[in-house]
């Protein structure tokens, strides 16, 4: 860092472009200024670069930087002369740079807004996408300092570099004169470069979460001489699981002449490994953590799963020690799961990986589990794994991630993997936080669209040791975002396995439309009747009596299968007694041919008391030795069978303990069903020929030049609003009854007299509000009852205001969270939404489809659509009015929140009786900025 003796820049050192990335490769990086105290370094890495690549630089040999060099690249302004450097273990691996200049070409500054870019990169790391990072970050630095575009020249042989720039996304332009190639093109994001920056983001962060999961070799860094403790205990269940790979056991206390471990090789430290360790599994106190990272840091070690416990769960000494971790990681180019984490498993068959402190590997299977607290993480592998006492069966995991206070790797890196991992189709996630949501809900849409994502999600108050972004919405309007963007939300982790055995089992249903069939009149009614309840369309359940047969039950089900009015079937079973009964294995294997014969709709199993059905259901489309082919009522055939990954094509059917979670499941794979069928054509977000986005632009920037944040006055909310085409009836004040009369009589009687009191304002309850005022007498009248109730006028802040034609009241509103991003949100006015919480929310910016669900998605839209008789009212204007707001804040992020209410929705026509406007600098929206891991 500079010294204050040496800065001899205009600004103060810019600790802000600091940030750690990850790479194409999976490794990570930190990017930082340039300062005068790095001249070695700069020597140092120019050293290391190949002549061919300084040649590509320079366009001339240039075998050695002078001092003359040295001192123009340490030396920067930060504003017309930025240097940027690419550092792992502090050691530069490449730079970026960048020199305002003028129309002219020479060197500028001021009101140039051009710049010349100019990159090197170590040979040693060409390829891993570092100067595309370096690229993302140079352009905000550039965006930041008034610089709009960029130029580069390139000699034609260098493919990389013009690859580089060519691939960024920017809108350019490209020139060939004297042998060298020019590329000019603007900074300003466009679609095409956020679409290149997130798929860039994406594979980063994915292989960085692959190269944990999938590791050659692997360290347990704490185990102990004798038997017993947690890195004994994981390295335990490494080797029992037949991890294939390369394992050590370390400890700086083994004896010196210990070569072994149970059967593994032993070091005292990771330094004296003669190989390669990808990962390490670190299990020592936490006082020791550092010398371990440092060790693993030296020897190329490329992650890290911390279990040791200290950290920020501990308190303020913890959370402190929890940052240094991370940052002496990610200064070698690791990530790290944990600290506090319980492990991470991988079921793989090339992998076999239990690096956890489950004593058992999981089955293998289809299902990603994400879980940031142990116990929980514990309570959802047991819960798969049980053959009995609630739901069962073959389906099993792929990889399992339980990441503690997730300090580095989070919910939102897994979810990056397991977007398209071939072997994950189900995604289960127990989040207690949500470190991220605008990025998280980005992509959970994302990784919805193409499998299921099945989240429990934290009551709102963070664990003590996770970093969490503050957010001011309630906790139902988080939830409500992610059900748009996809998510399953589940409340427990009943729930989520419930959903989650469904989704990995069976086809989604293409509609709510149910058949129910079963051997109990009872049990059928039960699950027709919970059907209702979840907003299904059931059909009356087929009774085929307690004496019904395997053959019954196939012939049953085959039927409502082949039914085209069917979207799913419930199959209720209860225990049948009596010679003809069918026996477990005979009704599972009838009910699985059934099934197989129409593979598209979905089949469920509610059974009461009825283990061995659940078991034979699961033994029926097993591959395991001795899973078929063994006589009915046996007792092999009775006995729990080997579980194995069952064929291509298979599909195991369920089996619940209860109606009411078959149904509660069934119920989620219908919405989701819907949600990706809908997601398929998402709409368009409108043009609107009269809105005045400058216009609007110009009055914003000149009231928030009297302040930073404000509430901007009635006159000023009605200008800013007219610009988008949201007229705001007019409404004069009336502090005395001849302002009132004064007041009506320019605005045309009837009218309405409201007080505007903030103990007043939308509470016609209280009486504030007088309606339908015809004449003078009237309103002076209404004018004298209201002060005569409530107080004086300077109290009341009465108005007088034109009545609006009768409809339906409602509330829209929009506010700009720092976490979530902007949030569009509707209900109808008074007690349904202030007192129920009826209201729904969407992601701004709002498209047409979403402004159609979001009227229809409140539990009092009948109200809207001609309840009980009533006058439908003009729902597409309404529709119209939300897209208005939605493009307003999506168009002035510095419009932080407004709020339309009432908005009297009659049978033609809205009219928004009273707006409020809050002005703001707008937050930062990191989603737009260059790709950068949390700051630690």
């Amino acid at each position: 860092m500079q010294t204050s003796a040496d800065r001899q820049d205009r600004y103060q050192y810019p600790a802000h472009w600091e940030a750690d990335v990850v790479l194409r490769d999976g490794g990570t990086a930190r990017i930082r200024p340039i300062t005068v105290d790095d001249a070695d370094r700069l020597v140092s890495f120019y050293e290391q670069v190949s002549d061919e690549s300084k040649y590509y630089r320079f366009f001339a040999p240039y075998p050695r930087l002078s001092a003359k060099d040295v001192h123009r690249f340490t030396h920067h302004d930060f504003v017309d002369r930025v240097g940027l450097a690419a550092t792992i273990g502090g050691e530069f691996i490449a730079t970026v740079r960048y020199d305002r200049i003028g129309t002219d070409g020479l060197p500028a500054s001021g009101a140039a807004d051009e710049a010349e870019v100019a990159f090197l990169v170590q040979d040693a790391h060409q390829g891993r996408g570092v100067a595309s990072a370096l690229l993302e970050h140079i352009a905000a630095v550039a965006r930041e300092r008034g610089i709009r575009r960029f130029a580069a020249e390139v000699l034609p042989a260098n493919n990389k570099m013009i690859k580089v720039f060519t691939d960024a996304g920017y809108t350019q332009k490209r020139s060939f004169e004297d042998g060298v190639v020019r590329l000019e093109f603007d900074l300003e994001p466009t679609d095409r470069s956020l679409a290149v920056q997130r798929a860039r983001e994406q594979r980063a962060e994915a292989r960085s979460v692959r190269r944990l999961l999938t590791p050659g070799s692997v360290a347990v860094v704490g185990v102990g001489r004798a038997p017993g403790g947690v890195g004994r205990g994981v390295l335990g269940n490494i080797r029992d699981a037949g991890y294939p790979g390369r394992l050590y056991a370390v400890n700086k206390a083994f004896p010196e002449d210990l070569k072994e471990v149970d059967g593994v090789p032993a070091h005292r430290s990771v330094r004296d490994i003669d190989a390669p360790v990808d990962l390490a599994v670190v299990a020592v106190p936490a006082e020791h953590v550092p010398a371990v990272v440092a060790e693993c840091g030296e020897h190329g070690v490329q992650g890290l799963v911390v279990l040791s416990a200290g950290y920020a769960e501990s308190g303020p000494e913890g959370r402190e020690r929890q940052r240094a971790l991370v940052r002496a990681a990610r200064a070698y180019g690791m990530r790290i799961i944990g600290p506090n984490a319980f492990g991470i498993i991988n079921t793989a068959a090339e992998v076999r990986l239990n690096a956890s402190l489950a004593p058992e590997m999981p089955r293998p299977g289809r299902i990603g589990l994400f879980a940031q607290s142990g116990a929980i993480g514990i309570a959802l592998l047991s819960r798969l794994h049980r053959r009995g006492g609630g739901v069962t069966g073959v389906t099993g995991v792929s990889t399992f991630v339980s990441a503690g206070n997730r300090a580095d790797v989070s919910g939102n890196d897994v979810l990056q993997y397991w977007y398209d991992d071939p072997e994950t189709d189900v995604v289960l996630m127990y989040l207690e936080s949500i470190g991220n949501p605008r990025k998280f809900t980005r992509l959970a849409r994302r990784t919805a669209a193409a499998k299921p994502l099945v989240v429990v999600q934290g009551t709102g108050t963070a664990p003590q040791g996770h970093a969490v972004r503050a957010t001011r919405l309630p906790y139902a309007t988080v939830s409500a975002l992610l059900r748009q963007a996809g998510v399953i939300r589940v409340d427990t982790i009943t729930e989520l396995v419930d959903a989650g055995l469904l989704l990995a089992r069976q086809p989604l249903p293409t509609g709510p439309r149910v058949a129910i069939l079963g051997n109990s009149e009872s049990l059928g009614v039960l699950t027709y009747d919970r059907c209702l309840a979840e907003g299904l369309r059931p059909a009356r359940p087929v009774d085929l009596t307690t004496g019904a047969r395997a053959e019954d039950f196939h012939r049953a089900l085959a039927a409502a299968l082949a039914d085209d009015t069917n979207d799913a079937v419930v199959v209720t079973a209860i225990p049948a007694i009596g010679e003809g009964s069918p026996g477990d294995a005979e009704l599972a294997e009838a009910l699985r041919s059934a099934a197989a014969a129409v593979p598209g709709k979905p089949v469920l199993v509610v059974h009461v008391e009825l283990g061995g059905l659940a078991e034979a259901l699961s033994a029926a489309a097993s591959t395991a030795p001795g899973a078929v082919d063994k006589a009915p009522g046996t007792a092999e055939a009775a006995a729990p069978a080997t579980l194995t990954t069952p064929p291509e094509g298979t599909h195991l059917i369920p089996a619940y303990p209860a109606a009411e979670r078959a149904v509660r499941a069934l119920a989620e794979a219908v919405k989701y069903a819907e949600w990706r069928r809908e997601a398929a054509d998402p709409g368009r977000v409108p043009e609107f020929d009269d809105i005045d986005e400058k216009g609007a632009a110009r009055l914003i920037g000149e009231l928030l030049a009297r302040g930073e944040g404000l509430t901007i006055s009635d006159a000023e909310t009605c200008e800013l609003l007219g610009r988008y085409g949201i007229p705001v009836r007019r409404a004069l004040p009336a502090p005395t009854p001849d302002a009132a009369v004064e007041a009506a009589r320019a605005l045309g009687y009837p009218v309405a007299l409201k007080a505007t009191a903030p103990h007043l304002r939308h509470r016609a309850d209280l009486g504030g509000v007088r309606l339908d005022l015809a004449d003078e007498e009237q309103l002076l009248r209404a004018y004298t009852e209201l002060t005569e109730l409530f107080g004086q006028p300077e109290e009341l802040r009465p108005v007088v205001q034109g009545m609006a034609p009768r409809g339906v009241d409602t509330v829209v509103r929009a506010v700009i969270d720092p976490a979530a991003g902007a949030v569009l949100s509707f209900g109808l006015a008074g007690a349904a939404s202030q007192l129920l919480g009826d209201m729904a929310h969407r992601l701004v910016p709002v498209t047409d489809r979403e402004a159609t669900s979001l009227v229809r998605s409140i539990r009092t839209a009948p109200l809207l659509f001609g309840w009980r008789g009533s006058t439908p009212v003009d729902t597409p204007a309404l529709e119209e009015l939300l897209l208005r707001v939605s493009r307003l804040v999506d168009d002035h992020p510095e419009v932080v929140a407004v709020t339309l209410e009432p908005v009297v929705v009659a049978p033609h026509g809205v009219s928004v009786l009273g707006a409020t406007v809050r002005l703001a600098p707008p937050p930062a929206r990191d989603d737009l900025g260059p790709r950068t891991l949390p700051a630690y």
